[in-house]
C-alpha cells in the first residue's frame, strides 16, 4: 500500500484520466474516478478492469492481484463522493475558467491536508491557483498519454507550492513505476518546451523548398536515430493537437523566435488535413497505413570525375578515407582541376558561401554534411547550390551510393537538416537549464522518456561536442540573420571552456 496517499480521486474519465486512474490504482492507493458526463466514469472503469483482465491473460498479473485492484477501483457519480480522498488528480478540458470552477468545489469538499493536483500540459500552475484559499497544496502533475507507458511525470510548482507537496506527488509517481522531473512554472514544462525544435526548424527546411516531408523524415531518422521523422510525428499527434501548441508556447514566451510557428502547419489545420486520424496530413493514408513516397533513384552515371577536397571540411581526414574506400580519384593540390567535383563539409554555412569565400566554380561543388560521425548513420546527405550541375550532382550521388549507404540530395541550406535540427534541439535544451526551468538530469531523462528521442539533448551535444554545434549556430545566424539562431548562453559558455553541457558550476 502508498503510504503517502490512500485515497485518489481523478475528475475527467477520457483517455488521461483512465490512465491516471490505473497506475495510481497499481500504486496501492484507492481510486474514484468522476466525470460530469452521465456514465462516463462507469465507462473508464470497465476500460481499466478489461486492461488488467489482458495482464492477467498474459502473466503479468496473478488472481489475487487482479482481484485486489478490481476492489480498489470505483466511479463516483457526484463530486462530493471525492470529500475523503486525500488526493485530486484533475484530468478535465484545457481550459482555465472550468478548472478554477472545479478546484474551488473541491476546496470546499476536502480536508485541509488534501493535494490536489492538475494534468494540465500547457496552463500556468500559479494561474490556476490563484483563486485558491490553500493554493500551497496545489500543483502540478503532468503525465503523457499513454499514461502507462509513457514512464516520465512532470512535476510542476507553482508560485506558492509547498515543497513537501512536491516531494510526496514525486513519491508516489515512483510507486506507480515512473520516472518524476521536477519542472519549473513555465510554458511547456520541460517536455512541451523542449520539442520545440524537431517541428519548426523541420518546417522551416521545407518552407525554405530545401526538401520534402518525406526526405527530412528518412534523414532524421537515418542519420541522428529518431524513431519517427518529424512529419510521421506531426500525423500520429495530429495538427489539432501539435500547432495550437506551437503557437501556445509561441506566444506565452512573448513571440520568441526560437519557437516560431510555421504556416504549413496553419494552413493545414484549418483544411482538415490533421494527419493519421483524417487520412490526409503530411503524407495521405490509406486503411491506416502511410503512402510515402518512394526515394529517387540512384543516377546511372558512366564515369566519375575526380573529387577535390576543401581544406576547410569538417572531419576533413574522414572524408578523405571514405572517398579512398568508395574508390574515388582523389585531388590533393592547394586548387582543384578545372574537372573535379568540390565536395565542402561547413558546419552552419551554405555551399553557396563556401563557394564564394574559397574562390571555387560553383558548378562543380557540392556539400557533404559531416556533423555526425559517417560511421554513425546510415544516410549521407549532400546538398547542390543553385549553380550545380546535374552531372556533378548525378556524380557525386552515384559516388557516395557506391558502398550501399542511401543518399539523399537536398537543396543549398545553411546548416543542411541534421545540423539545424540538431542544433537547435540542443540550443533549446540549454535555455531550458540556463533559466533554471530543470536540471540536466531531468532535462535529459524527461526527454528521452517523454520524447523518445536517441539521446538527451545534452548527452546529444555532448557526443558531437559542444563547440561543433556552436559554430553551426554562428554560422546559421550569419547566413540567415534570424536571431532564432543566436546560441543560449548555458551552450556558448560551456562550449568555450570545454565543460559537459550537464556540467551546473558551483
Amino acid at each position: 500500500m502508498n503510504k503517502h496517499f490512500q485515497q485518489v480521486a481523478v475528475v475527467g474519465a477520457g483517455a488521461m484520466g483512465q490512465g491516471i486512474a490505473q497506475m495510481a490504482a497499481q500504486a496501492g492507493a484507492a481510486v474514484l474516478v468522476h466525470d460530469v458526463a452521465a456514465g462516463a466514469a462507469d465507462k473508464a472503469c470497465a476500460s481499466i478492469r478489461a486492461q488488467w483482465q489482458k495482464m492477467l491473460d498474459k502473466g503479468r498479473l496473478s488472481a489475487a492481484e487482479l482481484d485486489s485492484l478490481q476492489q480498489r477501483l470505483s466511479p463516483a457519480s457526484n463530486l462530493s463522493e471525492l470529500a475523503e480522498s486525500d488526493l485530486v488528480i484533475e484530468a478535465v478540458v484545457e481550459n482555465t475558467g472550468v478548472k478554477q470552477s472545479l478546484f474551488a468545489e473541491l476546496e470546499k469538499l476536502l480536508s485541509a491536508e488534501a493535494v490536489i493536483a492538475s494534468n494540465t500540459s500547457s496552463l500556468s500552475i500559479t494561474a490556476l491557483a490563484a483563486g485558491m484559499k490553500l493554493p500551497g497544496r496545489f500543483a502540478g502533475l503532468h503525465f503523457f498519454n499513454p499514461v502507462p507507458l509513457m514512464k516520465v511525470v512532470e512535476v510542476i510548482p507553482g508560485l506558492a507550492t509547498n515543497e513537501a507537496v512536491c516531494q510526496r506527488l514525486s513519491d508516489f509517481v515512483k510507486a506507480m513505476g515512473h520516472e518524476s522531473v521536477r519542472a519549473q512554472d513555465t510554458p511547456g514544462f520541460i517536455v512541451n518546451h523542449a520539442g520545440r525544435a524537431y517541428g519548426t526548424e523541420s518546417l522551416r527546411i521545407v518552407t525554405e523548398g530545401i526538401s520534402d516531408f518525406a526526405t527530412i523524415d528518412r534523414i532524421l531518422k537515418d542519420q541522428v536515430g529518431f524513431k519517427l521523422g518529424p512529419f510521421e510525428l506531426m500525423d500520429l499527434t495530429a495538427l489539432d493537437v501539435s500547432h495550437p501548441v506551437m503557437e501556445s508556447i509561441y506566444h506565452q514566451y512573448f513571440e520568441e523566435p526560437r519557437y516560431r510557428p510555421s504556416v504549413i502547419t496553419a494552413q493545414r489545420l484549418a483544411g482538415g488535413w490533421l494527419g493519421r486520424k483524417t487520412g490526409q496530413g503530411f503524407y495521405s493514408y490509406t486503411d491506416g497505413k502511410a503512402q510515402i513516397p518512394a526515394e529517387p533513384p540512384t543516377p546511372t552515371v558512366n564515369e566519375l570525375p575526380p573529387v577535390w577536397v576543401s581544406s576547410r571540411a569538417a572531419r576533413r581526414p574522414e572524408l578523405f578515407q571514405l572517398l579512398k574506400d568508395l574508390g574515388a580519384q582523389i585531388e590533393t593540390g592547394t586548387a582543384p582541376s578545372n574537372q573535379a567535383l568540390c565536395l565542402v563539409a561547413p558546419l552552419g554555412f551554405d555551399v553557396t558561401t563556401c563557394a564564394i569565400v574559397e574562390r571555387l566554380d560553383p558548378a562543380r561543388t557540392l556539400g557533404i554534411d559531416l556533423l555526425m560521425p559517417d560511421a554513425a548513420t546510415r544516410r549521407r546527405v549532400l546538398a547542390t547550390n543553385p549553380a550545380t550541375r546535374r552531372d556533378m550532382r548525378d556524380a557525386a550521388h552515384a559516388l557516395f551510393v557506391k558502398d550501399g549507404k542511401p543518399v539523399s540530395v537536398i537543396q543549398d541550406s545553411g546548416g543542411f537538416v541534421t545540423q539545424r535540427v540538431v542544433a537547435q534541439i540542443v540550443n533549446i535544451a540549454s535555455d531550458i537549464c540556463q533559466q533554471g526551468i530543470c536540471s540536466p538530469a531531468d532535462l535529459d531523462t524527461a526527454v528521452t522518456l517523454g520524447l523518445g528521442y536517441p539521446k538527451g539533448p545534452l548527452a546529444l551535444g555532448d557526443m558531437l561536442a559542444a563547440d561543433s554545434l556552436l559554430e553551426v549556430l554562428f554560422n546559421m545566424q550569419t547566413v540567415y540573420g534570424d536571431p532564432r539562431y543566436r546560441p543560449s548562453p548555458w551552450l556558448r559558455r560551456r562550449g568555450a571552456l570545454g565543460l559537459s553541457l550537464t556540467h551546473t558550476g558551483t
